[in-house]
């Protein structure tokens, strides 16, 4: 039987690490990596722990998840958003003892170990076929951060709540000159995703007059991405007096853009960020960020396929996570000269 010495050695930490992360002892500083890394070994040992098996006997058969990428591990882990939830999944499977296939392509999908599965977990989003595709595999089915109709159990997060506080916010502090720099993704086949937060960015401050077009620039949520979106608004001159990322990836770059060009922040330009990833509390300034509950979210994904699983409802249920505006250093009252 595997022990906790034996992942420390392999993952290279120490055991108290090791012991802390698998007790999801949330004051240990420790990188999303290490978390990964050390549930992946402990995975693959097939440790179990001694006490909290949550009812489930240990000679029943292991029920076995599919989990599903969005994201490959390099774009995990240049905007680390989805690979939070997936860490939710991980950490929850582990602790209720249940197996995780993890499946990143579809010819894997037609293997007899993915037809065996009790149920799936798809982390992002995906097309209409592509979701039939999984319907073939299980009907348990759990789509996380995307909700395209009412066929599916769901776990997504209150983009438009979420959207609304941060404009009200900056219009509170007087900001009427507002840029937004986003992201845009798109499923199979190159279709884009209407994502909600630039809705409403278009529809709250058209509302208001204080929609302008020539204010929004979109790429991919990286912080590449974010430095070069910034530069080029930097190049168009007339620049907003505030501005909101789509992500803390993108934020990171942008502050940086903004720093090189010698445009203070929140002095000139207020920032605020979305996800609230580790770093967003150490930037210079610490960043203003809407905190999403990416690893809660990955748990709720797993209950709510157990719950199908146990319940046999028929019905489906979307689940929508709230989140919370963390207000740090990187904005301020915008005072007109």
């Amino acid at each position: 039987m595997a022990t906790l010495k034996d992942i420390a050695e392999r993952a290279g930490v120490s055991l108290a690490t090791v012991s802390r992360v698998l007790n999801y002892d949330t004051s240990l500083s420790v990188t999303n990596e290490t978390r990964k890394k050390i549930f992946e070994i402990a995975e693959s040992l097939h440790y179990k722990k001694s006490s909290k098996t949550r009812g489930r006997k240990e000679e029943s058969k292991r029920l076995q998840f599919g989990l599903i990428y969005w994201y490959s591990e390099q774009q995990e882990l240049a905007d680390p958003y989805y690979m939070s939830i997936r860490l939710g999944i991980e950490k929850e499977c582990f602790e209720r003892q249940i197996d995780i296939v993890k499946l990143f392509v579809k010819k894997e999908m037609s293997t007899n170990r993915a037809s065996s599965l009790d149920g799936i977990i798809a982390v992002g989003k995906y097309s209409s076929e592509e979701i039939e595709e999984f319907n073939k595999i299980s009907e348990n089915i759990v789509l996380v951060d995307f909700s395209p109709n009412d066929n599916y159990d769901s776990v997504v997060v209150d983009f438009r709540k979420s959207m609304t506080e941060v404009l009200e916010y900056l219009t509170n502090l007087e900001h009427r000159d507002i840029g937004y720099i986003g992201g845009r993704e798109y499923v199979h086949g190159g279709i884009p995703i209407k994502d909600e937060r630039e809705v409403t960015f278009y529809e709250y401050l058209s509302l208001r007059n204080m929609f302008n077009s020539k204010n929004v620039w979109t790429g991919s949520f990286t912080a590449e991405d974010g430095y070069a979106l910034m530069k080029e608004a930097l190049s168009e001159g007339n620049l907003p007096t505030a501005f909101f990322i789509a992500s803390d990836s993108m934020a990171i770059g942008a502050i940086r853009a903004l720093h090189e060009e010698g445009v203070k922040v929140p002095q000139e330009v207020s920032i605020v960020g979305f996800n609230d990833i580790a770093t967003s509390r150490y930037l210079q300034p610490s960043l203003t960020t809407v905190k999403v509950y990416t690893e809660f979210m990955g748990e709720v994904a797993v209950k709510l396929l157990l719950d199908r699983l146990e319940s046999e409802r028929t019905l489906s249920q979307k689940i929508v996570v709230p989140t919370h505006l963390v207000i740090r250093e990187s904005c301020e009252k915008n005072t007109p000269s």
